[in-house]
């Protein structure tokens, strides 16, 4: 289908948005795994940094198709998910024995959550605003994807915290 004049505005304009947002979190990652001294730590987010640039060129190959023809790509792929299952899915177990120390970690993490979040959200309403059923399917693709990112992410701060806080004197007891 052939996305009209009025949609492929906005779309153009969202996919420009979104771009920017793989593109910085793309570095947040690259940041975070150079920072971390968990080894598991420093591979997944390494991993992260890496599956945000192939949003980044999978986006671009969608922005491309849709300035030039008004479609999408349907060669464009978005590739492996990185499996982010298990309790402690980004840092490794290790981490909980220098909880105390572990202040970029969480921060990183925190920053992280709300990175993925707002990419969720902004995909979401991509999706909803598009008006082109192909063009919001690849969106609540990357939403989806962004989900699974926030979920490991809270799951990994929320294993974290009670000992973090109970470490570094933040909690209340």
């Amino acid at each position: 289908m052939i996305i009209n004049d009025e949609n492929q505005k906005r779309v153009l304009q969202g996919l420009v948005r979104a771009m920017q947002a793989e593109r910085e979190g793309h570095y947040f990652y690259k940041m975070a795994a150079t920072a971390t001294a968990d080894a598991k730590g420093r591979e997944v987010l390494t991993r992260l940094a890496d599956e945000e640039i192939g949003h980044f060129e999978f986006l671009r190959a969608q922005y491309r198709s849709l300035a030039e023809t008004g479609r999408t790509d349907a060669d464009a792929r978005l590739g492996q998910r990185l499996d982010l299952a298990g309790p402690s899915p980004i840092f490794s177990p290790h981490l909980r024995e220098r909880a105390k120390e572990a202040h970029y970690e969480m921060t990183a993490l925190a920053v992280a959550i709300q990175l993925e979040r707002d990419a969720e959200r902004h995909y979401r309403e991509a999706a909803a605003a598009a008006g082109d059923p192909e063009v919001s399917k690849f969106f609540l693709e990357l939403a989806a994807w962004e989900a699974g990112h926030y979920a490991a992410l809270t799951a990994q701060a929320d294993e974290l915290k009670e000992e973090y806080w109970a470490d570094a004197g933040f909690a209340p007891f």
